[in-house]
């Protein structure tokens, strides 16, 4: 089942173990951000995978900028991504997301995250330190953004 989520506990426990970020950080980002929302796959009650929903502009035009996308260990490779992602798509019409490793551009590409957009171009309301959590983790040597554009 997907649904937006605020138990502090589930993001941490699916945060931690994909990025191993403290609990404060991940609390620091939780209570500090605005204009996001987390958006969770469960399984029998269960956080099987999340992924943050933050309002930006995108050369100009309203958009959705995905963060901190992960699954539990347990969970991966059974496609629940790509329903949280499809979703996603869904419900929204621009989308974007920094891929964060060399494999992740094919991985997003192949789900309709195409277009090449330059960091530049995309625009926060966050604070400076929650606007740094949303570029940083990056390990490309020229970070760039794919956006999905929808109906």
């Amino acid at each position: 089942m997907i649904s937006v989520t605020n138990n502090i506990e589930d993001i941490v426990l699916c945060w931690q173990e994909a990025f191993g970020d403290s609990r404060e950080e991940i609390v620091f980002f939780v209570e500090n951000s605005k204009d996001c929302q987390c958006l969770a796959y469960y399984e029998n009650g269960k956080i099987c995978s999340m992924l943050f929903l933050v309002d930006c502009r995108i050369e100009g035009k309203s958009a959705k900028y995905i963060y901190a996308a992960c699954t539990l260990n347990e969970y991966k490779n059974k496609g629940i991504m790509t329903k949280l992602l499809d979703y996603t798509k869904e419900k929204h019409g621009t989308i974007a997301l920094i891929p964060a490793e060399e494999w992740l551009i094919d991985y997003y590409m192949k789900r309709g995250f195409t277009n090449k957009v330059r960091l530049r171009d995309i625009v926060f309301s966050q604070c400076n330190e929650i606007t740094e959590y949303l570029y940083e983790g990056c390990t490309l040597d020229e970070p760039f953004a794919l956006c999905y554009i929808g109906g």
